[in-house]
């Protein structure tokens, strides 16, 4: 089956979310610390499973019936949400499984959130993401800020895409 499901994460996913910290290419890509102590990702974790906010959402990815990253939406207002996307396995960033992943979590965020505008910001250096969010309708806004990726300091750039 190689059908990308969005679904609660679960303790079980532990495992899958441990192999990734000891990744030290993703760690930089999502400010993940690197070398962390399994307790204190444990400790992480279990706040991931618990999160209760109406202003945010922490789902598991699921392909090919294994855990490979989470999908957010935060920052939830007046229709409004940021959208965020972590592949957690190196092997399967660039072959549009992230593009798939946020046309489903645009999906679910309007069908169960009625949310409209859907935000994404990623680094000036991320191609892949930039590609992805155009190829998906959203309409760059701004470049403001910036922040340390992969060992380097770079420019964000902001993203919007709406409903209607």
């Amino acid at each position: 089956m190689d059908t990308i499901t969005l679904r609660f994460l679960q303790q079980a996913d532990f495992p899958y979310v441990l192999i990734w910290s000891k990744d030290p290419e993703f760690c930089a890509a999502n400010g993940w610390e690197i070398e962390r102590q399994e307790a204190d990702l444990a400790a992480w974790w279990e706040r991931c499973l618990h999160i209760n906010s109406p202003s945010f959402i922490r789902l598991g990815i699921e392909y090919k019936g294994i855990l490979i990253g989470y999908a957010d939406l935060a920052e939830i207002h007046d229709q409004q949400a940021e959208i965020g996307v972590a592949i957690g396995d190196r092997s399967l960033w660039g072959i549009g499984l992230g593009t798939k992943v946020v046309k489903q979590l645009i999906d679910y965020g309007a069908d169960n959130l009625n949310i409209t505008i859907f935000k994404g910001e990623t680094h000036a250096t991320n191609l892949r993401s930039q590609n992805m969010l155009q190829k998906l309708g959203f309409k760059e806004i701004s470049r403001i800020g910036s922040e340390l990726y992969c060992n380097e300091e770079v420019t964000l750039v902001q993203y919007q895409y709406s409903i209607y």
